[in-house]
């Protein structure tokens, strides 16, 4: 039981990633706070970890919006009192080189990526601050220190919260907080899958290609990713602070490096 105890926020935990760290935080003992804007998603995801005797709560709020955001935290706190551990795990791909990404798109991977972490930080970090006592999980991508085509604006966004990450442990370590970064490779979540399958006409081809950017010639799993933010969360990692936890099959350090 790694977080026996801790109440834990993460955002978009309706699938994939977010969900799969949710029902492991649950499984290790915290109390969980499921934010999503799918309705279905997140209240699925509350369903599963309540049938495995674990507690949760969801809140739906889009991390991009000041008010839903704030709301959010207030809702978190006034149901256990104080957040320990913050997963802001929300996020959106980009695709395209920068001269055909229309001006809204990116907008909205900017919104959503960057703006997804620091307004939900802004409104959680406060509280933590009163308590001396904190974990910051920002989510990250190996695209923010390789080259990869087509992905200007989503490394963009990935560079910046990975900076930004360095950044707030700086400003908060005086308060007990630890942030740190999760840099995953590709991850086989469904927004990958439905991603795959908008963007190549071969979907089964693009898979294999991508495979051979890992250096285990596999893609992740939502686990993979979702173990890694477990040990983050937990006191296990009290020693890492503002630090790039990699969890990509060997990619940045691998072939393409």
């Amino acid at each position: 039981m790694r977080l026996y105890g801790k109440i834990g926020l993460i955002t978009g935990a309706g699938s994939g990633i977010g969900r799969s760290a949710a029902l492991l935080f649950a499984s290790e003992g915290a109390s969980v706070v499921v934010n999503d804007v799918d309705d279905g998603g997140g209240l699925e995801t509350v369903r599963q970890i309540e049938a495995n005797g674990g507690e949760a709560v969801y809140v739906r709020a889009a991390v991009t919006k000041p008010d839903e955001a704030s709301r959010m935290a207030e809702r978190a706190i006034a149901r256990f009192g104080r957040i320990d551990v913050l997963f802001n795990n929300a996020g959106v791909s980009g695709v395209g080189m920068l001269h055909e990404i229309e001006p809204d798109a990116w907008d909205r991977t900017m919104s959503i990526n960057i703006k997804g972490v620091y307004l939900p930080s802004k409104y959680i970090v406060p509280h933590m601050m009163e308590r001396k006592a904190g974990a910051i999980i920002n989510m990250s991508s190996c695209v923010a220190e390789i080259g990869l085509a087509r992905r200007a604006s989503y490394a963009a966004t990935k560079g910046a919260v990975l900076a930004l990450t360095k950044s707030m442990q700086v400003d908060y370590a005086p308060y007990g907080i630890r942030v740190n970064a999760l840099l995953p490779g590709t991850i086989m979540t469904p927004f990958v899958e439905s991603y795959l399958r908008d963007s190549y006409d071969d979907p089964a081809a693009a898979i294999e290609s991508i495979k051979k950017r890992q250096l285990c010639e596999r893609l992740g799993r939502p686990e993979d990713v979702a173990r890694a933010a477990l040990f983050l969360a937990s006191d296990e990692s009290r020693f890492m602070m503002g630090s790039p936890l990699y969890v990509d099959g060997g990619t940045v350090f691998g072939k393409n490096a």
